[in-house]
């Protein structure tokens, strides 16, 4: 693990404001992006239909000078209608096994119309387009680490399918208007992030890990809890977004934290966060769950200087300290 003093590039704010368009602005990952843009001095125009995101993200940004709201489903059109754009950053998609399984058609469509609708905007304004990308496009991988190099092993017909061919189909699109259309365009992978403004019924491992420690529940192990994920915070993610828009690479980049556990040991540093004993209860394994998942950060590292800063234990403490007041 780094520490900040080895992350060599000090600051990734631009010169000058821009105007940038972020769908799925009410998730996750783009509430955070939302913040950092703001703080930047930047103009922000967000998008999302809540099929996923939430309203209470919205909420902390609503009263900003600088942040306007539309309310659409980016598979049927982005009904901008402003000021030239700088950047559109497509972000909008059901992200979690629960939800996008929930919503598979849906995840289909935001991430094959969704993003061609991302795409002509951007070619329409001149404007950069961004496109979140997933590790999911390596489903359930034979290399370990993955690098961007690695084509995956996916099942194009599985119950995750409409995730990660979405997602394959996403970038394959990005790429065509890149080198047919000139779209100046980024893709990035990202692996599993963590960190404040997770939904609590999204039903990733972390997520579930601490809501059920902090109700007093087993902690729930899928399998025999040996299969192995990586966990970035979600600032080290931002970070890594900003630094790629500054620069000039146009085909994927994976985003993430190259540390790896095993469900085991994710369950083992969640009980120690709290007081009583709690138990394990292992269920079987969901079907085409991958069996290992760690970052190659290699490019990252070569082209924007990345790398994440903040351990497991720290993040995971934080998560936990927050769901905590809220509970």
């Amino acid at each position: 693990m780094t520490t900040p003093e080895s992350q060599p590039v000090p600051s990734t704010a631009t010169s000058h404001p821009l105007r940038i368009l972020i769908t799925g602005s009410a998730g996750f990952v783009g509430s955070h992006l939302v913040e950092r843009f703001l703080n930047e001095g930047h103009t922000v125009i967000g998008v999302d239909n809540y099929i996923s995101g939430q309203v209470s993200n919205t909420d902390l940004f609503r009263d900003h000078p600088r942040f306007t709201f539309i309310e659409a489903d980016v598979s049927h059109g982005i009904p901008y209608t402003g000021e030239k754009l700088d950047w559109v950053m497509h972000f909008a998609s059901p992200a979690s096994p629960p939800h996008y399984q929930q919503f598979p058609v849906e995840t289909l469509m935001v991430g094959a119309q969704g993003t061609q609708n991302g795409l002509e905007l951007a070619h329409a304004h001149g404007a950069g387009f961004f496109l979140a990308s997933t590790s999911e496009v390596y489903g359930d991988p034979h290399v370990h680490p993955q690098p961007e190099t690695y084509w995956g092993n996916v099942n194009p017909i599985g119950v995750r399918s409409c995730y990660d061919e979405a997602k394959r189909y996403a970038e394959a699109i990005t790429m065509a208007y890149h080198r047919s259309r000139g779209v100046n365009t980024r893709i990035i992978r990202i692996f599993n992030t963590y960190g404040p403004r997770m939904r609590p019924d999204d039903g990733r491992v972390i997520t579930n890990f601490v809501h059920q420690a902090l109700r007093g529940e087993p902690l729930t192990v899928y399998g025999d809890g040996s299969q192995t994920r990586s966990f970035q915070y979600i600032d080290d993610l931002v970070e890594g977004i900003s630094r790629l828009m500054m620069v000039k690479y146009h085909e994927p980049v994976n985003l993430g934290n190259p540390d790896e556990f095993t469900m085991i040991e994710l369950a083992s540093k969640t009980m120690n966060l709290v007081e009583s004993k709690i138990d394990l209860v292992n269920l079987d394994l969901p079907a085409d769950d991958p069996k290992q998942r760690r970052p190659d950060i290699g490019l990252a590292w070569k082209i924007i200087k990345w790398r994440p800063l903040k351990g497991i234990d720290s993040g995971l403490n934080r998560v936990f300290d927050e769901q905590k007041i809220k509970s």
